[in-house]
């Protein structure tokens, strides 16, 4: 469900309304006349509609993280805040960008639209750059040539799908000006190659085998990774993700039902 394009829809209607009464019957009425129902309800609507599409549009978009691909950064349950105007302003249900004010960094976490369906929104970390070699090899990820910094952070415990408790080896990582937490399975390959797709835009630029992967990521695109490493349905298997399909930078966690001490936290 397209809600930006409901809510724009909702915003002409009854601004439409409102304006047409104003322009028409409106004239005539006195201050003190009840209004018709309808152009009531439009007029009451319209400012809190149109508040909540601009807002929405260029400023901040609430999400809710549906897995745990993200884990242990962002929990199942998660309601994050996404900053719409960090890469640059861009018309809403159109999303054309008109206004460039920066580019992606590393290790941002950034929510975009799937490419194979872009009626769904993912949210994963940037870990490849236009231009980037990224190399995933025995599950150490390496960046041109430079391994990213890691520091071994002991074990963590969580119950998967299915009730299944699985204990991952979890790894302090330095990607660009962020410090966040990674995580692996140890008894899991660092690709899983029966679900890797064969037809997404620049295949030719990846590189697979038992090992992991290399892939150069092209101008325009971007190279995305879950930081729960064995646990993500990212880049290693979809390709990359274009510019257009950008949304913004997840920035805060401002509610979680089940862990209120999570609310206010900073993403990293």
């Amino acid at each position: 469900m397209n809600f930006e394009l409901i809510l724009f829809a909702a915003l002409v209607v009854s601004g439409v309304i409102w304006l047409v009464d104003a322009l028409t019957a409106g004239r005539g009425r006195s201050k003190d006349a009840k209004l018709p129902m309808l152009v009531d309800y439009s007029k009451s609507f319209f400012p809190v509609i149109l508040a909540v599409f601009l807002v929405r549009s260029f400023l901040v978009e609430p999400f809710k993280i549906p897995s745990g691909s993200m884990m242990p950064t962002l929990q199942i349950g998660d309601f994050i805040l996404v900053n719409k105007f960090t890469y640059g302003i861009r018309l809403p249900v159109v999303d054309k960008k008109i206004i460039e004010v920066s580019q992606p960094k590393h290790g941002d976490v950034m929510v975009f639209r799937y490419p194979n369906d872009p009626s769904l929104d993912y949210i994963k970390r940037t870990v490849g750059i236009p231009g980037d070699v990224v190399e995933y090899k025995d599950k150490r990820l390496t960046i041109n040539g430079t391994p990213v910094a890691t520091t071994p952070a002991g074990n963590y415990s969580y119950v998967a799908s299915g009730l299944n408790y699985i204990t991952d080896q979890i790894w302090h990582e330095r990607l660009g000006e962020h410090d966040h937490i990674a995580m692996t399975q140890p008894d899991m390959p660092p690709v899983i190659q029966y679900q890797v797709g064969g037809d997404f835009p620049y295949r030719d630029n990846c590189s697979y085998n038992d090992r992991g992967f290399k892939c150069k990521v092209p101008e325009g695109y971007y190279f995305m990774m879950g930081d729960n490493r064995d646990a993500s349905n990212d880049s290693r298997y979809w390709g990359f993700v274009p510019d257009r399909n950008i949304v913004g930078k997840a920035f805060m966690i401002w509610w979680n039902f089940g862990e209120l001490g999570r609310i206010g936290h900073f993403i990293e």
